[in-house]
């Protein structure tokens, strides 16, 4: 017998174990995965990838804010989004040039200065970050008070560059929902 003659059963087995309920639904107890429904509406790739990065799973977000841009287009919220993620997963260069686009496309985007002046703290551009946080602050109008702490923290840094020693004060910002912001720690 050849192994292709011994493969086959072995692969016909496999495949008939896989259908356990005989084409019928599956309980609440079943260990198996339901059946998906292809005719019901799909839930927005943005919302889904807010929620993973909620959850810290940044590269699963990133797949999904991807798969709201092949289905909605690219936004300046989804740019904000995917710079957002890639500054979780470290990917600074990759983050400041999809953050620096969704500022172009939407120069009042608040969102995306902030989160843009997040990154340029990261990378210890604290002059340049203090300006953008004061353009996001200035949009705002004042309302989040998460971004007026972004804005102390960077004149802090600017008019005393050590201060980051003692005092770690790491720190993005994610749009959860409309005028809604969520600070999550960096790494």
């Amino acid at each position: 017998m050849t192994v292709k003659q011994l493969l086959i059963p072995i692969l016909l087995g496999s495949l008939a174990a896989c259908n356990t309920t005989g084409g019928e639904p599956l309980s609440e107890a079943s260990p198996y995965a339901p059946s998906v429904d292809r005719s019901a509406d799909s839930v927005d790739g943005l919302i889904v990838g807010h929620r993973l990065m909620e959850a810290g799973e940044y590269e699963l977000a990133l797949k999904s804010y991807y798969r709201a841009a092949a289905d909605t287009g690219v936004t300046p919220d989804l740019l904000s989004a995917l710079g957002s993620a890639n500054l979780r997963l470290g990917r600074l260069g990759q983050a400041e040039g999809l953050l620096r686009q969704s500022v172009e496309m939407n120069p009042d985007f608040v969102p995306a200065w902030n989160n843009l002046g997040v990154l340029l703290m990261e990378k210890g551009e604290y002059g340049e970050a203090k300006e953008v946080f004061r353009r996001a602050y200035a949009l705002d109008s004042g309302e989040s008070d998460a971004i007026r702490e972004n804005f102390r923290i960077s004149a802090e840094k600017v008019n005393e560059p050590g201060y980051g020693a003692e005092n770690n004060n790491e720190f993005a910002l994610v749009r959860r929902g409309s005028n809604e912001y969520l600070i999550l720690h960096a790494p």
